[in-house]
């Protein structure tokens, strides 16, 4: 029964921070003020030849002027390079650069965006990645964010493009381990740097800031690189912000199962500050609660579990602009996922490498 209690209490934990976050709805708010500073739009890039064009042309066409867009080709083996130059050719806002050879100490998109803000003369830095797509007044309601809150930084959780079904049973977890584990809002509202979260897909700084403290080299060996600048933002008594995206800007992480499993093992460690025993008590209790409950023969605690399981994921799924009643179905195989990408990020860390990319990271 101290077990049962002890799911309980997690369940009802969680559920109080996903009912806490559809109340206070963390979204970036549309606002009717235009605002014209220059932005500099930052995409490290490799391997990218089938996405990276979608991009491009989605920010070339929003409404949004006055920018530039400067893209690093991080030694692709691919067409990209060949893509980005051709597309620059017609505009002379998108710049193309090689990248340097990776150095020792680095990962390879820290140092491509490290390389990126050199380059970079906005009064903004926004640094995408290269498959995402851009609605219109995404840029000017991230800069009015940024003016009002006074933000060094604004990250956004994008809304997510799922065309498998190996996609629909793994990228939602991104959503539903955020939005169920962390009060959104405390990460602006708290100075603890514990309240952190953040997403790279969408990361704008206020660039003078940037400039003085070099953020990506601060982090050049971290593989969740964006969690842990917001962590250094907070703890440098900056003002930082996490925000779901409300529909300004998309992106599809991964095209298979297979790609979403090495993708989510690859962070899911690290997202528990690399923490074996958090990450394992999580998972475990996650999983094995209606189990447990089940087991006890208490059959209306287990109604009464499933039923704030089922109110959460709805909660989630309408926050994060995605399937409600879908979440709800693919649920029991999503968390059998869950349990699957935590044994591939366990056997990453302790066998202490990662692949991602054609590059080998030692962890």
């Amino acid at each position: 029964m101290i077990l049962v209690y002890l799911i309980f209490f997690f369940l009802i934990l969680r559920f109080t921070v996903t009912l806490f976050n559809f109340i206070s709805n963390p979204k970036l708010t549309r606002s009717a003020l235009q605002h014209d500073d220059l932005i500099s739009v930052l995409v490290p890039a490799r391997n990218e030849a089938f996405n990276i064009l979608t991009l491009l042309q989605s920010v070339k066409v929003q409404n949004y002027r006055n920018f530039e867009v400067i893209i690093l080709d991080d030694h692709s083996e691919d067409k990209t390079l060949e893509i980005c130059r051709k597309f620059a050719e017609s505009d002379n806002r998108f710049k193309v650069l090689e990248g340097e050879a990776l150095e020792p100490g680095w990962l390879g998109k820290n140092f491509a965006c490290f390389q990126l803000a050199r380059a970079a003369s906005g009064r903004y830095f926004l640094f995408l990645d290269a498959d995402e797509i851009v609605a219109d007044d995404l840029f000017s309601n991230a800069i009015h964010r940024m003016k009002v809150n006074k933000l060094q930084l604004l990250s956004l959780f994008t809304n997510q493009i799922m065309l498998t079904t190996g996609e629909r049973l793994v990228v939602p977890l991104m959503h539903y381990l955020v939005l169920n584990l962390l009060p959104l809002r405390l990460v602006r509202l708290s100075k603890n740097p514990a309240f952190s979260a953040a997403s790279g897909q969408f990361m704008m700084f206020e660039s003078q800031n940037y400039r003085e403290h070099q953020w990506h080299a601060m982090v050049k060996d971290r593989i969740v690189e964006d969690i842990e600048i917001m962590k250094l933002v907070k703890g440098f008594r900056f003002r930082g912000e996490a925000l779901l995206a409300n529909g300004l800007i998309f992106c599809r992480m991964y095209r298979n199962l297979s790609e979403a499993l090495a993708g989510f093992s690859k962070n899911l460690l690290a997202g528990f500050n690399n923490s074996v025993l958090s990450m394992s008590a999580y998972v475990i209790l996650i999983i094995s609660g209606p189990f447990v409950i089940a087991y006890a023969l208490n059959f209306q605690l287990l109604i009464f579990a499933i039923g704030l399981i089922i109110l959460s994921r709805i909660m989630i799924s309408l926050a994060s602009a995605q399937n409600p009643w879908l979440n709800v179905l693919l649920h029991p195989l999503q968390m059998v996922m869950l349990l699957v990408i935590a044994v591939l990020s366990l056997q990453k860390y302790f066998t202490k490498t990662v692949t991602w990319k054609g590059r080998t990271i030692k962890t």
